[in-house]
């Protein structure tokens, strides 16, 4: 899952597409006439640089006369006339380059209603891969009318506006294992709190999928563990009874959170929570939707019951290895050292 993050807008305009979405790449002069639209595009992925490079870069060469000179100019302009021949042969519609794709390859590609966008980032190529099938090709030598195999498709490749962005958006993916949610916010920091929420979920989903042992959520397994516990630690005699109490009361400070956070009387939920729980409703739980406590199975607010353990474990042994610490010692300030008093008068 790709998320892109584009400010402006409010929340509500945040979107889930089912395919792949990036933002649009650097482009040269002749982007603006080629198509933005294509159904059921042929999709080239490339890793070769469609772009004329001055041979002071990559060689030095010693010549005689100028008329050699000019037999390199015009072998460099072939070979690369040679490379958009093939794919414009070959049937492609959109051309996607992880290295640049010059101005020439750009005019070329609009005269003959193409579309083209290089440097596009490496991740965005793979998961346009991935989703629209084909293959990332470093040579177009090979390329013709049978080389389908190694082109991706869709049902729909567009270029949309969104926002003070443009986006290039492959709908209807055959193969698609991948999907991107693009977040709009009135700031970046809205935006990024979203993101990491959404990442929670996610994860949360991701656990239960790969799990399938859930327990409810909302407080509602930790008040039932509360009241278990409470309940044993009034048959255990002496000085383990009050640990175990304790230990008890430690597992309400989620329900009391939560309520806190969604600004309840925690106080009062809590009360409902230990009747409820009291008469053996141990699925009950804060119901942060209607300022009550409600059976938070029935509701689908679950949790994968593995990340439970994890937490009560991992809380567990932080608080044992606090209790382990049974002295702190601290090193005293040298007698020898001038005061800060004594420091400023030497510097006068």
């Amino acid at each position: 899952i790709g998320i892109k993050k584009i400010t402006g807008g409010s929340l509500e305009e945040s979107r889930l597409v089912d395919g792949v979405a990036f933002k649009k790449t650097f482009s040269y002069a002749g982007f603006e006439m080629q198509h933005k639209k294509f159904l059921k595009p042929i999709i080239a992925l490339l890793n070769i640089e469609l772009e004329l490079k001055a041979e002071r870069d990559n060689a030095e060469i010693r010549l005689d006369n100028v008329a050699e000179y000019q037999k390199i100019i015009d072998a460099e302009w072939s070979i690369l006339y040679d490379k958009l021949e093939k794919l414009h042969k070959a049937g492609v519609n959109v051309v996607l380059s992880k290295l640049p794709i010059g101005d020439v390859a750009t005019q070329y590609f609009a005269d003959r209603d193409m579309f083209c966008a290089g440097r596009v980032q490496e991740d965005d190529l793979k998961r346009t891969q991935k989703a629209c099938g084909g293959a990332i090709i470093t040579t177009v030598e090979n390329l013709n009318d049978q080389s389908q195999h190694v082109f991706g498709t869709c049902e729909l490749f567009e270029e949309t506006q969104i926002g003070s962005e443009r986006y290039n958006f492959f709908t209807g993916c055959p193969k698609a294992k991948t999907a991107t949610m693009i977040l709009r916010g009135g700031s970046e920091q809205f935006i990024d709190e979203v993101e990491r929420s959404l990442h929670d979920a996610i994860m949360i989903v991701r656990r239960a999928v790969k799990n399938d042992s859930i327990v409810a959520g909302g407080g509602a397994i930790e008040m039932a563990l509360s009241r278990t516990l409470r309940d044993y630690s009034r048959t255990v005699p002496g000085k383990e009874q009050l640990i175990i109490a304790a230990y008890a009361k430690a597992f309400e400070v989620i329900p009391r959170q939560l309520c806190e956070n969604a600004g309840f009387d925690a106080t009062n939920i809590l009360n409902k929570l230990r009747q409820k729980h009291a008469e053996n409703h141990i699925w009950f739980g804060v119901d942060i939707m209607h300022e009550d406590v409600s059976d938070n199975l029935t509701a689908a607010v679950w949790e994968p019951a593995v990340v439970k353990i994890n937490a009560i474990t991992a809380a567990s042994e932080a608080a044992c290895l606090i209790l382990s610490v049974d002295e702190t010692i601290k090193v005293p300030k040298s007698s020898a050292e001038p005061s800060n008093a004594a420091k400023a008068m030497n510097m006068g």
